[in-house]
């Protein structure tokens, strides 16, 4: 009975809402905006440019952390990553990217948004041109991975008639869309903020420093790519004219020094810390009135949007859930860090008659070195989140007998020894041991000093910065080496060296294109700059070009970029047993090469761009395809 009443009242209910079934049926949904109700509200609009922030891509995420340390300035433990360490060659279509669909979502809301007649003007006016600014981000994404693309400016429909070919666009010169992210830099930056407080939305500084940097990429395009002639298209979709070079120079020098000149906001070089190498890993964690960010993914706790790239690498021995160790920095790479007194050096491993020498303490080896090095990596003796790392292979014995384990912190009796002592270090190096300093090293960089930051359920906030003033510098050097300004030049490269406690200035008489490359390889290490300087300057088949390396390779020119870089080598700690001895305690260290690296990466001229996919060509007939594949 109750059944039935309830069935009554319901119908009860519905007859004295409608007065017919199509009125019911008709009703407005209340899940679904209409057009209208997005643009009448500027609350709505912001959301959706929210939303395309958030999808903004391109090379080198904080939450990919091996798109950061690829191309052996890192070994990955980890061991189902071990593969990319025994392969040679890359496919061609890596690093590749086609996301129509993300520019004809911003097409769309951009002419959605200059319809409105109900916004205000003021926000119509900057969200535009923030649209218009992630719109060119991604361009600039696709010609530096594909080439020239097509250039769809206007949504686009599909009228079903069976005929797609007013669809179908063929390719724009790789120029043409260099210059289109230029010119839409140039059309915004007096729209947007000029404050270097707006950092995870477009401001002027944002625009001017992609100008910058698309300018400078373009440029060196046009000048070095005289050097792999067969990397290009007869009709320009790949290559840029020489004849093009010195004004897409000139382009990226002023566009910095106006960022440099104060015109987009007061941005400066992070300088909060008198300890100069911790002054330099904070600058990406600190997100205090940090005046070196420009542009920045921004994360926040308890939002929703965090990451776990310290979880994933911070030093494992003592970490929250003992979780860790993945990004194994190279001995290539580390060796790169000059002296304080700008001197190439390699690590004083052995004496001139090769001899090795011995240290009283792990970290002895590294001191008086350019303070980017530990702030960029953990290095045996040092400190993260208040405990000393514990990386160490072995012990050494007298007769050159070295004692280690298979597992983390092991404990074994050996000569000398009173009883059961430790033979290895809790975070190793143990060689295929996943999760510990395979190379010797763990990476500073990115990583969360805060409590919590290597838990699961908390996970980290810390930023990734696409822009930072240090790059404007560094762009504005190049550029004017480029154009024959090397005083200007070495005054930019000085400014960033003197951060890092380098004492000796650079003169005119010292730039050169390897002195350039050298400081971009050591200051920007794990920002996802350096695979396109290696494109953009047309070295990549040369640094990888898929030779093994061996000790003295990796040990000699430890500044010169256009050096071998096709595997990564690692330097081990040995504690010395010698009980009676001076050398009891003391430490030695041995270059290695992690057994699981067995390949040595090869870059291919048709690696310089990405392959279009067959599925893209069989859509649209006009594609061309990339040459040398």
């Amino acid at each position: 009975m109750k059944k039935h009443i309830s069935i009554l009242m319901v119908m009860a209910v519905l007859a004295g809402s409608c007065t017919s079934d199509s009125e019911f049926l008709d009703r407005e949904p209340t899940n679904i905006l209409t057009q209208d109700q997005i643009f009448s509200d500027s609350e709505l609009p912001l959301s959706i440019l929210a939303d395309f922030y958030n999808r903004y891509y391109d090379f080198g995420r904080i939450e990919d952390w091996p798109s950061v340390a690829d191309f052996n300035v890192a070994f990955w433990s980890e061991a189902g990553r071990y593969g990319h360490f025994q392969n040679s060659d890359r496919g061609y279509g890596d690093w590749g990217s086609w996301d129509y669909g993300y520019i004809r979502e911003i097409n769309l809301f951009m002419e959605r948004l200059q319809a409105s007649e109900e916004l205000a003007e003021s926000d119509k006016t900057r969200f535009l041109a923030e649209a218009r600014f992630l719109r060119a981000s991604y361009y600039f994404t696709l010609v530096k991975r594909m080439g020239g693309v097509p250039l769809i400016l206007e949504s686009e429909e599909y009228d079903f008639s069976g005929d797609p070919s007013y669809l179908q666009h063929p390719r724009e010169t790789e120029a043409a869309i260099y210059d289109f992210v230029i010119s839409e830099a140039e059309a915004v930056k007096d729209i947007l903020p000029a404050s270097a407080d707006v950092k995870s939305r477009a401001s002027k500084g944002a625009a001017l420093a992609m100008e910058a940097r698309a300018a400078l990429y373009a440029g060196s395009i046009a000048r070095y790519g005289q050097n792999t002639p067969s990397v290009s298209l007869p009709g320009g979709e790949v290559g840029i004219p020489a004849s093009r070079a010195e004004a897409y120079y000139q382009t990226a020098l002023d566009a910095a020094q106006a960022i440099i000149d104060g015109q987009a906001g007061n941005y400066s070089l992070y300088m909060k810390k008198p300890d100069l190498s911790e002054n330099f890993a904070s600058l990406f964690y600190d997100k205090s009135n940090n005046p070196e960010a420009i542009f920045v993914e921004d994360y926040m706790l308890q939002s929703g949007k965090v990451h776990g790239f310290t979880i994933s690498n911070q030093p494992r021995y003592g970490a929250e859930e003992e979780e860790g160790g993945r990004i194994n920095p190279s001995l290539n790479l580390v060796e790169a860090f000059e002296t304080l007194e700008g001197e190439c050096e390699p690590l004083p491993v052995k004496d001139n008659s090769g001899n090795y020498l011995k240290y009283e303490n792990p970290e002895d080896i590294f001191e008086g070195r350019d303070a980017r090095l530990k702030g960029t990596v953990i290095v045996p003796g040092s400190n993260f989140k208040g405990r000393q790392v514990d990386i160490w292979a072995g012990v050494l014995l007298p007769d050159g007998t070295i004692i280690s384990g298979d597992s983390r912190g092991q404990q074994k009796e050996f000569p000398g020894s009173n009883g059961q002592e430790q033979v290895v270090g809790f975070d190793g190096p143990i060689d295929g041991l996943e999760f510990t300093a395979q190379t010797g090293f763990y990476i500073r960089k990115y990583q969360d000093p805060k409590a919590g930051s290597g838990q699961r359920g908390v996970q980290s906030d810390v930023w990734f910065i696409r822009y930072r003033y240090a790059e404007v510098l560094m762009n504005a050097a190049e550029a004017a080496f480029e154009l024959g300004q090397p005083e200007l030049s070495a005054e930019y490269m000085n400014e960033v060296r003197s951060r890092a406690g380098i004492t000796t200035e650079l003169t005119a008489d010292d730039i050169s294109f390897e002195r350039i490359a050298h400081e971009r390889f050591v200051e920007f290490a794990f920002e996802g700059l350096y695979f396109f300087d290696l494109k953009r300057w047309r070295i990549a088949h040369i640094v990888m070009d898929g030779v093994p390396m061996t000790e003295e390779e990796v040990t000699s020119d430890v500044c010169d970029v256009t050096d071998r870089l096709t595997q990564p080598w690692g330097l081990w700690p040995y504690k010395i047993s010698d009980p009676g001895s001076s050398d009891d305690g003391q430490w030695t260290y041995r270059v290695m090469k992690p057994s699981r690296v067995t390949g040595a990466d090869r870059f291919r001229l048709g690696n310089y761009y990405s392959e279009i996919g067959q599925d893209i060509i069989n859509n649209n007939p006009l594609i061309v395809r990339n040459p040398n594949q």
